[in-house]
């Protein structure tokens, strides 16, 4: 465990890296003995200053979700991170490379909920019970870590390393529909990068936001009628570069695209 003086200081230089856009070393070489539950303590602190601003909390986001990536960290269950006002794109929009540091691109499947949702004991079926409509979604990470050198402490804190969001036009009832065979084809210019289908989201999409509901409970926090919930990717992500557009492809649900400029 950090004391509370030095958490300060941690969220303190990732609120500085993102404004100035420079990328810093890792947190845990900072502070060796950060823990997973300091780190999310400092997200929380990142996250009060950023509501001072007058921005708001729209919704979460998952990450971690496949063994692989996991496996890659070292840990034994996702991560989560807040989406916030101004973090949307519209779908086909732009985002401009240089309102990023190290952006990469993921396919997701995002949860619009029309009730609350508090932990613990939330089940899949609990999650589906209360998903107003599924939507295909991009989610673009960033990292205010350089060079993505990054521990699980590290993305934790750094808000799951989350960026910017978009969300498809096409809005699809759950209904009988198995979310864990919805097949995903991820492009880059129209060529493809990689094809998935939903388990490889933790087996099952709404088990991951019955993981975050969960999850939420230990720190006193619920998910919200309202909120977006980006559910993990089907796929690594992808970086980009100036005139790429990346476009994800769902089989019944439609697709979610965004381009990016120089």
């Amino acid at each position: 465990m950090v004391d509370g003086g030095k958490l300060i200081e941690l969220a303190d230089l990732l609120v500085r890296a993102e404004r100035r856009r420079e990328a810093i070393g890792p947190l845990t070489g900072e502070a060796p003995d950060l823990t997973v539950e300091d780190a999310y303590r400092i997200q929380l602190k990142v996250l009060e200053v950023k509501i001072q601003e007058k921005r708001r909390v729209v919704g979460k986001k998952i990450g971690l979700t496949s063994a692989a990536m996991q496996n890659l960290l070292g840990v034994f269950e996702p991560d989560y991170g807040h989406l916030l006002t101004g973090m949307e794109v519209a779908d086909g929009g732009v985002i401009p490379l240089d309102e990023l540091m190290q952006p990469k691109v993921e396919p997701e499947i995002a949860f619009l909920l029309k009730k609350d949702l508090t932990g613990p004991g939330v089940s899949l079926s609990d999650v589906l019970r209360v998903t107003e409509a599924v939507v295909p979604a991009l989610e673009i990470v960033d990292s205010r870590i350089r060079d993505w050198r990054i521990k699980i402490q590290d993305t934790v804190a750094d808000n799951a390393s989350s960026a910017r969001f978009v969300l498809g036009g096409r809005l699809t009832r759950v209904g009988d529909l198995d979310l864990s065979l919805t097949g995903l084809v991820f492009k880059k210019n129209g060529e493809i990068m990689g094809t998935a289908a939903g388990a490889a989201v933790a087996g099952h999409p709404a088990a991951a936001v019955a993981w975050l509901a969960n999850k939420l409970a230990e720190f006193g926090i619920g998910l919200k009628a309202g909120e977006v919930i980006l559910s993990g990717a089907f796929l690594a992500a992808v970086p980009p570069v100036a005139g790429d557009f990346f476009e994800a492809c769902f089989d019944r649900l439609g697709s979610a695209g965004v381009r990016f400029a120089g």
